[in-house]
């Protein structure tokens, strides 16, 4: 059900489905996506100087990121399980936040750039349970796709 202008994960009548990804062609596939945490000098001195009282948000950050690209498709209804053969997760701690940026790499069916947006996500979510001792006005901003390959829709990146 695939074509110029229509939503492949919509049937005729309106409802969603799962789309059959079986005929397609195993290729590897990378995405990446990036993310910010907001928060206030007092958080990021904590970060900086290794006083948060929970103990390493970083860390525990990075490693919530990892396991949930492993659990996407519980969390997205129509994603699909897919091998993750690879999973890259930097938090950068900057003057104003922290920049989380995930980059998940396979070799399946279809792409996988929903569980790079999930690592962001998470581990922005884990590192705000961190800090929140500290800093109850943190958020969450600017998560997104930075670039995708592989697959039929080719390569891309964020400009």
């Amino acid at each position: 059900m695939s074509g110029e202008g229509r939503l492949t994960h919509v049937r005729a009548d309106g409802s969603a489905h799962m789309v059959d990804v079986s005929a397609k062609a195993v290729t590897a596939r990378q995405a990446s996506a990036a993310g910010r945490v907001v928060l206030s000098d007092r958080a990021i001195r904590a970060l900086r100087e290794g006083d948060v009282p929970k103990g390493d948000a970083l860390a525990v950050a990075r490693i919530a990121g990892i396991q949930a690209v492993k659990r996407t498709p519980d969390l997205i209804p129509l994603a699909h399980p897919i091998a993750v053969h690879g999973v890259e997760l930097d938090l950068d701690v900057r003057d104003d936040g922290v920049d989380i940026v995930a980059t998940v790499r396979t070799a399946d069916r279809t792409g996988i750039e929903m569980e790079a947006l999930t690592a962001v996500a998470v581990a922005a979510l884990a590192l705000i349970d961190m800090i929140k001792a500290v800093d109850k006005h943190a958020r969450i901003t600017d998560v997104r796709v930075t670039a995708k390959s592989g697959g039929r829709s080719g390569d891309w990146t964020e400009s």
